[in-house]
């Protein structure tokens, strides 16, 4: 029988050999009690998948959060991989037990008003003409902070033409159309970033020093700039892309294309644009309804 004394023995183990810190143990020590406590008077290497299963539906119709049910069924296979390797357990219950699926968040975005606010605010000096450039092309195309944060002035990676082609996951190459304010607002930049860069950089868009501007700089640059225009909201760069996506989706209905301009290796993954679309017609219809109303 697998005894609170084993299960502690584990736990010295992982403190000891694995070095996990006092939070990780903390957490183990919290999942291995929920299981002792679930299997009751049975011992715990006498247990197979279907148990584990069972044990697993328990906890979800607990209310138990299907992250922390991950958290709970990784925290029992490490307890049996160990037992398995003391010769204690002949196989890992847990191992084929999968947890429930984790309900899908909703992206957050900006309303199309929000957008404007944000964007047709006008630069009050150099780094903001270069910020007010980062800020509409990202609304413009929907690149990623990665893709934009690695645009060169010119070459492949680049704005031209009234395209931008970016360098995006999977080592995939793709062409995105570029607005006319986004155009603008790179044009304004140009001649200040033409002062600002350091000899032989390519970057589009560069800091002070010259060289290429990082991620967590345009990250900062977004958040000052949101908050000066007095944004409700947390504003950053991924918000802006979720933007573009779903004001694209609402105004034309073109799941497809919105997939293509997002650079999406699955129709699935763009599909959540479609459940802002229906929030978004949900709310219209509660509002405007005479009988959707509530009394």
């Amino acid at each position: 029988m697998t005894s609170p004394g084993e299960i502690e023995a584990y736990l010295k183990y992982l403190a000891t050999q694995r070095r996990a810190s006092p939070h990780t143990l903390d957490n183990y020590a919290r999942d291995l009690a929920r299981l002792q406590e679930l299997a009751a008077t049975r011992a715990l290497t006498s247990l197979n998948a279907h148990d584990i299963r069972r044990f697993v539906a328990k906890l979800h119709a607990g209310g138990l959060q299907a992250r922390s049910i991950a958290r709970t069924l990784s925290a029992w296979r490490g307890l049996y991989r160990w037992l398995v390797r003391q010769g204690r357990a002949e196989a890992n219950p847990a191992l084929t037990v999968r947890p429930p699926r984790a309900p899908k968040k909703l992206p957050q975005v900006l309303s199309p008003d929000q957008a404007a606010t944000l964007l047709n605010a006008q630069p009050e000096d150099a780094l903001e003409v270069r910020d007010h450039a980062i800020f509409e092309l990202f609304y413009s195309s929907g690149l990623r902070i990665a893709e934009l944060a690695g645009l060169d002035l010119s070459g492949t990676y680049s704005v031209a033409d009234g395209e931008v082609t970016v360098f995006g996951k999977r080592a995939k190459t793709r062409r995105v159309p570029v607005g006319s304010k986004a155009l603008d607002a790179i044009a304004a930049w140009l001649p200040i970033r033409a002062q600002l860069a350091a000899a032989g950089e390519e970057a589009l868009f560069v800091s002070q020093r010259g060289t290429r501007l990082s991620m967590g700089m345009i990250r900062k640059r977004l958040e000052r700039w949101a908050q000066l225009q007095g944004m409700p909201v947390h504003v950053y760069p991924h918000m802006l892309r979720h933007s573009f996506a779903s004001h694209v989706l609402q105004s034309s209905g073109d799941l497809r294309a919105v997939q293509e301009l997002l650079g999406h290796a699955s129709i699935s993954t763009t599909q959540i644009y479609t459940h802002l679309d229906f929030q978004h017609l949900a709310k219209v219809y509660d509002t405007a309804h005479p009988r959707a109303k509530k009394g």
